[in-house]
């Protein structure tokens, strides 16, 4: 590996074949990789080797770049650690974006990035500093939406939910006991539970059975959340296919959204988001469309080594 400099106003180059660039947002880390170059087609079982972090390179998830589709300036995927694909990441999307500013997107414009939830929107607010602050980028994540077809959510019986019925403050039937749960997607699926205590310990007992709760058929993220006051919450994260995750974009809009429909954060200002690795504000409108600001810093770039490139091209 190769320590990654120069900032935004050197070009970087196209990644060599293997090659990865690593960045974080608030300690939630992915890799990036170019499908035109990288040399093999990213797969589950590819990404589950790539994430391990013991016998691969270690993230929460991969990045790849694909061929934007008409409208939109780039395109990505999104691996979790489990191999299960992303329709979307708050943290990934702002990595994304600022890898894409690095490579020369016109960093004066928004820069459209087409995700599989949805056309999203990244601006670079503040590049890298020469003191090795990370940059600062703001993303218009769309609107959120409660219907639970969108989760999708299905119904305590199996049955597929009505195009009206939502799950707002609902009682969540687990296995021993309820939480009460707000429901929602911001292009990927959330389950909020305000109710619960905002600590590991219940993090570590609900995130995985609510994950995988079977009124969830595409599984969910989850989040605990404490709210400080209306323009503070606190909030812990299980992600839908990593477990328990330092901070996360999309989860940070989705509590703020659940805690504004209840009526106890404000909106149209920015709602700061305190989670483990750091704090992002996220602002809400009056029309649900969601916008979060936040730092994403470049770790290292690399190229994989002959021993996992091998594993690599043995998996499916």
């Amino acid at each position: 590996m190769s320590a990654a400099g120069g900032g935004y106003h050197a070009r970087v180059t196209t990644q060599s074949p293997r090659g990865f660039r690593r960045s974080h947002g608030l300690g939630n880390d992915y890799l990036i990789v170019d499908a035109a170059s990288f040399g093999l087609p990213m797969t589950a079982a590819r990404a589950r080797r790539i994430c391990d972090r013991n016998r691969g390179v270690g993230s929460d998830g991969v990045l790849v770049a694909v061929p934007a589709p008409a409208g939109c300036d780039v395109a990505l995927r999104i691996f979790n650690p489990d191999g299960s694909e992303a329709e979307k990441s708050g943290n990934g999307v702002r990595i994304f974006a600022a890898w894409c500013f690095a490579r020369g997107a016109a960093s004066d414009r928004v820069l459209r990035i087409s995700t599989p939830g949805g056309l999203v929107s990244a601006r670079l607010l503040a590049p890298p500093s020469a003191d090795g602050r990370g940059a600062r980028l703001r993303v218009s994540m769309g609107r959120v939406s409660y219907a639970m077809r969108d989760l999708p959510m299905l119904l305590p019986d199996g049955e597929p939910a009505g195009p009206e019925e939502t799950w707002i403050d609902r009682e969540l039937e687990l296995a021993g006991r309820r939480v009460v749960a707000t429901c929602l997607s911001v292009g990927n699926p959330h389950a909020v539970l305000r109710a619960a205590a905002c600590d590991a310990e219940t993090l570590a007992a609900l995130g995985p059975v609510v994950e995988r709760h079977p009124q969830f058929p595409r599984r969910t993220n989850v989040q605990l959340c404490q709210v400080l006051d209306r323009r503070r919450v606190r909030a812990l994260i299980w992600e839908r296919g990593a477990g328990p995750t330092l901070a996360s974009g999309s989860s940070a809009c989705a509590v703020v959204a659940a805690c504004a429909r209840a009526g106890l954060v404000d909106r149209g200002v920015d709602v700061e988001v305190l989670m483990p690795g750091g704090s992002l504000a996220v602002q809400i409108d009056a029309d649900d469309q969601l916008e979060q600001v936040g730092p994403v810093e470049v770790i290292c770039d690399g190229v994989i080594a002959d021993d996992l490139w091998a594993s690599l091209v043995g998996e499916d």
